[in-house]
C-alpha cells in the first residue's frame, strides 16, 4: 500500500458532516478557526433532494456493510445518513424536548444512570437553537412540555387524520397537541414555509425542514471550512496521549492523512465507536480513548409500533410532513404502569404514501393481489395512522463493537448488537393496547398494529463525571486524550422517548462554545 498523502495541519478536524458536525463546524469556522470536515459519503447539495421514496434512498446508509443482530436488531440502513448532511437531511424535523425526568433515571427511580447536567441547565441550549433554527408548534397546548420560551411559529396545518385521531384521544380523556417540528409554518429568516406534500424523508429542496444544508454546511463553507466528501476515515491517529489526526481513504482508494490541533468524531453512535475501537495501538490496546472498555457499550435505540385504521370520512393521509401532526404524552411518566418501566410517547397523524418501507401497502404486508388492490383503493383516502414510540434503557449487551470481518482498508467491520428488554416490551404491549382503543374511540371500521420496529441510535459514548464509568466528560471531551471531542446522539447517557434531534442541537450549542471558550485548554492540555 502506498503511502498516505500528507495535508497541512489545521485546527480542527471534524469526521462526519451530519448534524453535529455540520453545526461544530460553522461555530468553529466562524470563530475564525481553520476546520477539515471529512464525511465517507457523497457531497449532496439542496438540488440533489427530489421527493421521491425511491430517491430518498440515497440519503440513507449507503458505506461498508454494518451487521446488525440480536434479537430486535437496530434498523441501521433506515435510520443512518449517507453524505453531507447525514441521516439529518433525510429526517422528519419532530423536535420534542427531553422530559426533566429523562436526565436523572437514576436520581428518580434507581435505574440506568443520571446524565451530568439536567433539563435547566440545557433549557436555554434549547430556547437559542428553536429561535435560531426556527420551530413551529404551541407550547400552551403541550401539557407536559417543560419550562421553556414559546416556539417562534405558530403549528403547521393539519388535515383529516388528525381529526379523526384526535377525537380518539378524546372520547378516552387524553390530550393533543400539535407536534412541534423545525419545519416553517410561516416564511421564517428567508425560508420558505411547508407545501404539505409528505415527502420529508426524502429531503426538502424549497428548506422549510430545517437541514445541515440549509445553513450549517454553506455558513460554513463561506466561513472557509473545507467540507470533503467521499472522504472514508480508518483510524484516528495518536502520540503520547494525544490525538494527532486521521487517516482516510479518498474515493479511488489513495490514503490522505490530515493533521489537527482538536479532533471531532461526529460520525453517528454507532460510527463514532467504531472508528474508537480501530484506532487500537500499542498505547491503546482496547482502541482510542477506551481505557475503562466502555467504548460501544450501552447503545440504544426506540421502540416503534405503528397503530393503522380506516375510517368513513376521507382522511387525505398523504398530506401533512412525515413527522406527526400530533403529539400526545399523557403517559410519559417512567413509573407509571404496573408492568413495564419507561416512557413513551404518541407521535399522531405522519404523513403516509403509497408504499415503500413505511407506505400504506406496506402496513398491511399480509395481503396480496385483489385484496390488496381493493385495500389500497379504500386507504389511500380513508387511512389514518399513529407510532407509539418507547424508552430503551442503556444496557452492556447492547452494543457496538467490531467482527472479525475486514473490509478493503483492512479495517473490522461494524457490528450492532440490541435486544429490547422485558421492561421495553411492556410498554410497547401498553401502549399497543391503548393505541387500538384510541382507534375504536375514534370510530375507525377497521384498525390493527404494525410490527416491532426500531428508530434512532443513541448511546456508545456516554457523558458522565466519573472516567470509570463514562467516555467523555461533560462537554464531550475524551477522559483518556484532552484533544479529542465526541459529538451527537452517541453522547447521551439514557435516550428518553422522544425523537434525538432538537436535544443533539441544544448540547451541541452548549458544548461547542464550551470547547471554544477553553481552546487552549482542549489543544495543549
Amino acid at each position: 500500500m502506498s503511502a498516505a498523502q500528507k495535508h497541512e495541519a489545521v485546527d480542527a478536524l471534524i469526521v462526519g458532516a451530519g448534524a453535529a458536525g455540520s453545526f461544530y463546524a460553522r461555530l468553529l469556522a466562524q470563530a475564525g478557526k481553520s476546520v477539515v470536515v471529512l464525511d465517507a459519503g457523497p457531497g449532496w447539495e439542496m438540488a440533489d433532494l427530489i421527493s421521491s421514496q425511491i430517491w430518498s434512498r440515497r440519503l440513507r446508509w449507503g458505506g461498508e456493510p454494518v451487521a446488525s443482530t440480536g434479537t430486535h436488531p437496530f434498523g441501521y440502513g433506515f435510520n443512518a445518513g449517507w453524505g453531507l448532511g447525514g441521516a439529518a437531511l433525510h429526517h422528519y424535523g419532530t423536535w420534542p424536548r427531553f422530559d426533566e425526568s429523562d436526565f436523572k433515571v437514576k436520581s428518580l427511580y434507581g435505574r440506568a444512570v443520571d446524565w451530568p447536567l439536567d433539563y435547566a441547565e440545557l433549557r436555554p441550549f434549547y430556547d437559542r437553537i428553536q429561535e435560531d433554527v426556527g420551530l413551529s408548534g404551541d407550547a400552551e397546548a403541550e401539557i407536559w412540555r417543560p419550562e421553556g420560551d414559546p416556539y417562534p411559529m405558530p403549528p403547521l396545518a393539519r388535515f383529516g387524520q388528525a381529526d379523526v385521531l384526535e377525537r380518539g384521544f378524546k372520547a378516552l380523556g387524553m390530550h393533543t397537541a400539535p407536534m412541534p417540528m423545525a419545519i416553517n409554518s410561516t416564511w421564517y429568516k428567508g425560508r420558505a414555509p411547508c407545501i404539505y406534500d409528505g415527502w420529508c424523508d426524502a429531503g426538502c429542496p424549497i428548506g422549510a425542514l430545517y437541514n445541515p444544508l440549509v445553513r450549517d454546511i454553506p455558513e460554513a463553507k463561506r466561513a472557509g471550512a473545507d467540507f470533503r466528501s467521499q472522504s472514508d476515515v480508518i483510524r484516528v491517529l495518536a502520540h503520547k496521549g494525544r490525538a494527532t489526526g486521521v487517516v482516510y481513504a479518498d474515493d479511488s482508494g489513495h490514503l490522505h492523512e490530515q493533521r489537527a490541533d482538536l479532533v471531532i468524531l461526529a460520525a453517528s453512535a454507532v460510527h463514532n465507536p467504531a472508528i474508537l475501537l480501530n484506532s487500537a495501538s500499542a498505547d491503546w490496546p482496547l482502541g482510542l480513548g477506551n481505557s475503562n472498555g466502555l467504548v460501544g457499550q450501552g447503545f440504544m435505540t426506540h421502540s416503534l409500533g405503528g397503530i393503522y385504521g380506516l375510517f368513513d370520512e376521507e382522511t387525505d393521509p398523504y398530506l401533512g410532513v412525515s413527522g406527526a401532526q400530533l403529539s400526545c404524552r399523557d403517559g410519559y411518566e417512567k413509573d407509571s404502569r404496573e408492568k413495564g418501566f419507561g416512557s413513551y410517547q404518541w407521535l399522531i397523524a405522519p404523513a403516509m404514501k403509497p408504499n415503500d418501507l413505511a407506505g400504506i401497502a406496506t402496513s398491511r404486508a399480509d395481503l396480496f393481489g385483489q385484496d390488496l388492490s381493493h385495500f389500497m383503493e379504500r386507504a389511500s383516502k380513508h387511512m389514518a395512522n399513529m407510532l407509539a414510540m418507547g424508552e430503551d434503557l442503556p444496557r452492556p449487551e447492547n452494543r457496538t463493537m467490531l467482527s472479525d470481518d475486514r473490509d478493503r482498508h483492512n479495517r473490522r467491520r461494524v457490528r450492532i448488537i440490541h435486544s429490547f428488554d422485558g421492561d421495553a416490551l411492556a410498554v410497547r404491549d401498553h401502549a399497543r393496547r391503548e393505541g387500538l382503543a384510541v382507534m375504536e374511540a375514534a370510530g375507525a371500521r377497521d384498525y390493527w398494529a404494525g410490527p416491532l420496529a426500531t428508530a434512532h441510535m443513541m448511546g456508545g459514548t456516554p457523558m458522565g463525571d466519573d472516567p470509570q464509568r463514562s467516555v467523555v466528560d461533560r462537554y464531550g471531551r475524551s477522559h483518556d486524550v484532552p484533544n479529542l471531542v465526541l459529538a451527537g446522539t452517541g453522547l447521551y447517557p439514557t435516550a428518553g422517548a422522544v425523537n434525538p434531534t432538537f436535544t443533539l442541537y441544544a448540547l451541541s450549542l452548549r458544548n461547542g462554545e464550551h470547547l471554544l471558550a477553553h481552546w487552549s485548554d482542549y489543544v495543549a492540555g
